[in-house]
């Protein structure tokens, strides 16, 4: 079997902070991911995506989702993919906050500007999640070579799938309960319903 080699942690994350600095210079994160991402070569951007798994992964949890569903004023299954892709979008230093204590994000400035703009499209980053895709079909000119690339790294270098500890489900229309779990997010999203 060829010898496995994921992409380590400090390089991922740089690679999301140089994103995130080309970004405020001009267009936009993810545009700025996919650039950084097709300059590597396809083995890397595999990698890239088997590091992303991993950390949009270790966010499917039932904390996470109902700040998602606080900020978004809702949030189905498909839209907490697209949120945990944003959070990742934000930068190591938020992705861990958000992974020790979902309710930080109440300090978001991002979250903030949205909670008082009634804006429920904040930190929901659909494209993130196709950065690898992008990058792929940059480098070789198809993005079906990208899933075929995919199925054979992954079969190369099979890895025991781990089931995410989601943590304790809960009600998220019950505003008594967000309050309770997430009282920052709460106050800033359900101001007309106290705990």
């Amino acid at each position: 079997m060829a010898e496995c080699h994921v992409m380590e942690m400090d390089e991922f994350w740089h690679l999301i902070e140089t994103a995130l600095s080309q970004a405020e210079e001009s267009g936009t994160f993810d545009q700025a991911l996919v650039g950084l991402l097709a300059a590597r070569s396809k083995r890397e951007i595999l990698e890239y995506q088997e590091r992303f798994d991993e950390l949009h992964g270790a966010l499917y949890r039932w904390d996470v989702w109902a700040a998602a569903y606080l900020i978004g004023g809702g949030c189905s299954d498909d839209s907490f993919i697209d949120f945990r892709a944003g959070v990742i979008a934000q930068g190591r230093d938020w992705y861990q906050r958000v992974a020790i204590n979902p309710d930080d994000l109440a300090e978001h400035p991002l979250v903030v500007a949205a909670a008082a703009e009634h804006d429920d499209d904040v930190l929901f980053y659909e494209v993130v999640n196709y950065s690898a895709t992008y990058a792929f079909k940059q480098l070789v000119g198809d993005d079906e070579d990208f899933y075929e690339a995919w199925n054979e790294y992954w079969n190369a270098h099979p890895r025991e799938r781990v089931e995410a500890d989601m943590g304790e489900d809960f009600d998220f229309d019950y505003a008594e309960q967000m309050h309770r779990r997430l009282p920052r997010l709460s106050a800033l999203h359900l101001p007309d319903h106290p705990a």
